[in-house]
């Protein structure tokens, strides 16, 4: 019996959501403790990761069609999520960018200063 085989066959379940659930732990802390505002996005994508990790794992154990193929529904979440992530670090990124650019700094506390 081939030992890969054995391992890959020996996660389950249960092994993805405690990756998703360690992700969406640092993401949390990452987004609490940061004052960076590029700290914070990185905290926001480690949160959108885990929800990934969580939709393709439950569509790969959870969904199935009656005939037996496997239902892609999970994935095309994670498609749109992954999507939905890079739309939202762009716009964050050029919403930084001209932050430093009239503030010198990324640091969310100065924003405070800012009027308008």
């Amino acid at each position: 019996m081939n030992l890969l085989a054995l391992s890959a066959s020996a996660i389950g379940l249960s092994h993805y959501l405690i990756v998703g659930a360690m992700l969406l732990a640092c993401g949390l802390l990452c987004i609490l403790l940061k004052r960076n505002a590029i700290g914070i996005l990185l905290g926001v994508e480690l949160v959108l990761n885990a929800a990934n990790i969580n939709l393709v794992a439950f569509n790969r154990y959870v969904a199935m069609r009656p005939d037996g193929k496997p239902v892609l529904d999970g994935q095309i979440f994670a498609l749109f999520v992954i999507v939905i992530a890079a739309a939202e670090a762009a716009v964050a990124l050029a919403i930084f960018l001209n932050f430093y650019n009239s503030m010198s700094s990324v640091n969310v506390e100065d924003a405070s200063k800012l009027k308008g």
